[in-house]
């Protein structure tokens, strides 16, 4: 039987908890990926009474025997790679005997985070509502030619493209009126890079094709969520990377039939941060009472989350994007004790009902919704699927009929046991 990649995709705007997931499949996997997206994404780990946060770091670094490769799809920033690295060691682990890295991956230099701190100034009320982590700035200069890869590192001109880079977001800066000292960061950032050296640096497509044949399966773990993709998100409150499966191709140097399944993860509600619409806002007790159970706060920034009930009409349409074959349902127990429950099943847009996820999403969305009885008994603690309660199971089974593929696990508890696999 081939080997294949397997992919886990967040299908909502992120914070869907894809980290705990890949922390339980990764078991299964010799293999982890990080296929795109910087060090915004925050991907939360708990287990063994232990609590952790990664951001470049694949989420299978705690797995046993578990080799991880942060691919070229990927934005990476030697500063905050060092500091994750270090947090890892101490947790008993040695980085560089279990992460591979692309020598295409692209670098974030200090003054790309410079620089989306003076874009967001200048964007005035038009803010995206970046992370200020400088992925945007660093994709911007990948597709305009000017980026600095990770290969680069082993060059002897290594430092001559680092200040090339730098002069010309200074001439940036002075266009946009933006004052700061561009190279207060740079010593730090060349330790950094020389701690980067320490690495395996690998061509990742010829890795993973070597891997697959030989070896075993993978798992790719992306970043952010299936509505930020820049390309079928809500545009232009976006990240600036394919977030969706296709990225996985151009991520990994890998090609469309080497994909295997697509687990599409999603929560039982909806969340996100950031500027951008979100048609199942709510701005009322029921949303405060959700981020409360549900300690909805960015894993990185700690930004509170804009919370709102579950839009299965965005949901359908990544998981048409996506291909997904398996879905995954996190937090459903968050939502213990609420009477009622609702989902959003059609939009009106200008007086007319519709299914599909629109083209202008900054245009008024009324969501139309379907009302559940809330659960007789919490769903926290529980480990059988046969003792899930009546009123949960019709909400699941309703889900699937209108998304048409199967929920496949029910996350209800942040550890890596609180997972009941169907």
């Amino acid at each position: 039987m081939e080997n294949k990649i397997d992919v886990v995709l967040g299908l909502q705007w992120g914070d869907e908890g894809k980290g705990k997931i890949v922390d339980v499949l990764a078991g299964r996997y010799p293999l982890v990926t990080r296929f795109q997206g910087g060090p915004n994404a925050g991907h939360s780990l708990q287990f063994e009474g232990h609590s952790f946060v990664v951001r470049s770091i694949p989420s299978g670094i705690f797995r046993a025997g578990s080799v991880n490769i942060i691919g070229n799809g990927v934005v990476l920033d030697p500063i905050s790679f060092k500091a994750e690295c270090e947090s890892v060691r101490a947790m008993g682990i040695v980085p560089e005997d279990k992460i591979l890295i692309s020598k295409k991956a692209h670098l974030i230099l200090p003054t790309h985070r410079l620089m989306d701190a003076a874009l967001e100034s200048a964007a005035g009320k038009g803010k995206i509502g970046s992370t200020l982590k400088g992925i945007g700035p660093t994709y911007t200069d990948k597709i305009a030619r000017h980026g600095v890869r990770v290969g680069d590192i082993l060059r002897e001109d290594f430092e001559k493209k680092y200040d090339a880079l730098t002069e010309r977001h200074i001439h940036e800066f002075g266009a946009l009126g933006f004052e700061c000292d561009p190279y207060a960061q740079k010593e730090e950032f060349m330790k950094a890079v020389q701690f980067l050296r320490t690495f395996k640096l690998i061509d990742c497509e010829y890795y993973i094709d070597s891997f697959l044949r030989e070896k075993g399966a993978i798992l790719a773990e992306g970043a952010q969520g299936s509505l930020l993709d820049i390309d079928y998100g809500s545009y232009p409150f976006v990240t600036s990377s394919n977030t969706t499966v296709g990225g996985v191709c151009t991520g990994l140097g890998v090609a469309p039939s080497k994909i295997g399944h697509v687990y599409g993860i999603f929560k039982a509600y909806c969340t996100r941060v950031g500027s951008g619409p979100f048609p199942t806002e709510l701005f009322d007790e029921t949303g405060e009472k959700i981020r409360a159970v549900g300690h909805e706060y960015g894993a990185v920034t700690g930004r509170p989350r804009r919370c709102g009930w579950l839009d299965l009409v965005a949901l359908k349409y990544t998981v048409m994007v996506d291909g997904v074959t398996d879905l995954i349902m996190m937090k459903a127990d968050c939502l213990d004790g609420f009477h009622e429950i609702k989902v959003c099943t059609s939009y009106k847009i200008d007086g007319q009902e519709t299914t599909h996820f629109p083209f202008d999403v900054l245009s008024p969305i009324e969501p139309q919704y379907t009302s559940f009885k809330g659960w007789s008994k919490p769903l926290a603690g529980i480990t059988r699927e046969e003792d899930l309660p009546d009123e949960f199971k019709k909400y699941i089974a309703f889900m699937e009929e209108y998304l048409g593929v199967p929920i496949k696990i029910i996350s209800l508890g942040p550890d890596r046991d609180a997972t009941i696999q169907r």
